[in-house]
């Protein structure tokens, strides 16, 4: 039977999602729980390759096994056995082809700039000084719609087969202490919501202009484009998939 399994997870202390030599990773520390409670070695395919420091509200990956359990039974010992920054919200039965990765409609993420020092929040924001323009910011949000290739912001010698992305949502927007940037599309690229938050946020300072904005949009070149921000402060917040992949 095939499964799909709902995660979320704080990355500080992983080096991303996919499994590498002579480092911790969330895929990792996940097969070996499912391994130790199923009693049989499993392997996991993710919906997507979070970077090293990225966190993950929502998490999805599949896998394969011929053991016998429900699934909340399984919930459970997992919870019981993962360390306290994986936590699992569900599992359930999918159809025997379902991808956790190919079969993804769209994907969210948050990324969280903070003005203030907060000791509870320092680990999980990036903490930056400088006022910003959020309406130019915003304006240069929507400038992302009229585009679909999107290889100047994409982390350069990548295996990927297009640059083309498409865009469903992109907004600024202030939240207590904090300006949060949420953004949704079919797929991203490498390091792509890092490099679009780190250009707008070039924007908000007025080091570029909206026009400069578009002409780095459609340069396709990495080094046009503005700074990568931290890892710390992107969080995957959605995966959605067709209903139709549930049995």
């Amino acid at each position: 039977m095939r499964y799909f399994i709902e995660l979320s997870y704080n990355g500080t202390a992983y080096h991303g999602w996919q499994i590498q030599p002579k480092a911790i990773t969330v895929q990792e520390v996940l097969e070996d729980a499912l391994s130790t409670v199923l009693n049989e070695k499993v392997g996991v395919m993710g919906a997507g390759r979070t970077d090293a420091g990225v966190h993950a509200k929502q998490m999805f990956a599949h896998f394969d096994t011929g053991a016998t359990f429900t699934e909340a039974d399984l919930v459970y010992k997992l919870n019981s056995f993962l360390p306290f920054n994986i936590a699992v919200a569900d599992v359930f039965k999918v159809q025997p082809e379902a991808h956790a990765r190919f079969d993804a409609i769209r994907r969210s993420y948050l990324y969280r700039v903070g003005f203030k020092k907060n000791v509870f929040t320092h680990r999980n924001t990036y903490l930056l000084k400088q006022p910003l323009d959020i309406e130019k910011m915003n304006a240069a949000a929507k400038i992302l719609f009229e585009y679909k290739d999107f290889q100047c912001f994409s982390k350069t010698h990548t295996d990927v087969k297009t640059y083309y992305c498409d865009i469903m949502k992109a907004k600024w927007f202030l939240r207590d202490d904090e300006l949060h940037f949420t953004i949704t599309a079919n797929r991203f690229l490498r390091n792509m919501v890092r490099a679009i938050v780190g250009t707008m946020i070039n924007v908000g300072l007025g080091k570029i202009s909206l026009e400069d904005f578009h002409a780095i949009i459609t340069s396709k070149n990495r080094s046009e484009a503005g700074f990568s921000v931290p890892a710390h402060g992107l969080y995957l917040t959605e995966v959605a998939y067709p209903e139709t992949i549930k049995l």
